[in-house]
């Protein structure tokens, strides 16, 4: 759930990506997220699957699990030490990679799936753009992107600071995508047991 260097809840000093990983993040909670699983169980992750921003792996492993060729790539060391430690403890292949999400294009690599969990939504505008632009060199026509962000309902909680609204998703993935679904989800996190209300998007690659 870390890729750029990011900005607090508070959006005052940048943080780099392996500050996160100091302690446990929120985030961080040792499992995939339901709607990841969700989506594992009903066959919508399939052939090659690129977790953005993956943290310490768990949806990369998920997708491992499925007996799927899954790379999760981050900027935060700590957080890709966790994942392969985590691979080989669970007898899972699985490759992680250092990589800028903003720059998937420099993979030189083609995807089937993409999944991204807590990425989009610490992005700024140009990140943004950067960061589509990328998703579009590495998933060919009819590749699936599922982004699981938060969202602007969110109440006044640490999660507001990233909100994102339904028509950000659209405009962002304006150009070369056909947005499937955009959902009202959930982020599970380890300090609230509520979790925080997210988007669950589904795009396809046009």
């Amino acid at each position: 759930m870390t890729d750029p260097p990011l900005h607090g809840p508070d959006r005052q000093a940048p943080r780099l990506p392996d500050d996160l990983y100091v302690g446990r993040p929120p985030w961080d909670i040792g499992r995939p997220q339901p709607a990841f699983l969700a989506l594992a169980e009903s066959g919508a992750l399939h052939g090659r699957v690129l977790d953005a921003g993956c943290g310490t792996g768990e949806h990369t492993l998920l997708a491992a699990d499925l007996g799927l060729d899954a790379t999760g790539i981050d900027l935060a060391a700590r957080a890709l030490r966790t994942a392969g430690t985590k691979a080989r403890e669970r007898g899972r292949k699985a490759r992680f990679l250092r990589h800028d999400a903003r720059r998937l294009a420099d993979l030189d690599e083609q995807f089937d799936t993409v999944l991204d969990c807590g990425l989009f939504h610490v992005l700024d505008a140009a990140d943004r753009a950067a960061y589509v632009t990328g998703l579009r060199a590495v998933l060919p026509p009819g590749g699936r992107c599922f982004v699981l962000c938060f969202s602007d309902r969110a109440p006044g909680s640490w999660g507001r600071a990233h909100a994102v609204t339904r028509r950000e998703i659209e405009v962002a993935f304006g150009d070369g995508w056909q947005a499937d679904s955009i959902e009202a989800d959930r982020i599970e996190i380890t300090t609230d047991p509520d979790g925080i209300p997210a988007w669950l998007a589904t795009l396809t690659r046009t």
